[in-house]
């Protein structure tokens, strides 16, 4: 038997923002491969891209994760999709009650 949604988690589905490691600037972009060391950030809410964020932090030294994860925690997301994330990325992020998922290929075929 399917599972039935209550309107409160249909909103809070609806709402949700999700963050996509991303390529490039659009929908059309593949999925990055590494989270912390992603070229942009592809923000949706409802299905809808709303924001896109550059990456400042893809270059440099260690820690570049966390200070990914850090922004992104900043800006209300509560979803990221990369194609893989280090130990302490994970960790941070399940701390924030945020959701983590390893997927590839193409952003709008992986929110789907």
């Amino acid at each position: 038997m399917p599972r039935m949604w209550s309107t409160n988690e249909q909103k809070e589905v609806k709402q949700m923002r999700i963050a996509i490691a991303s390529l490039g600037k659009n929908e059309d972009s593949e999925i990055s491969n590494e989270a912390g060391r992603a070229p942009f950030y592809l923000i949706f809410e409802d299905g809808k891209l709303v924001e896109t964020l550059k990456n400042i932090f893809r270059f440099g030294g260690g820690g570049s994760g966390i200070s990914v994860a850090k922004m992104l925690s900043d800006n209300k997301v509560k979803k990221v999709i990369a194609g893989k994330f280090g130990p302490n990325v994970k960790t941070f992020f399940e701390e924030k009650n945020i959701e983590v998922i390893e997927k590839t290929g193409k952003v709008l075929e992986v929110l789907k």
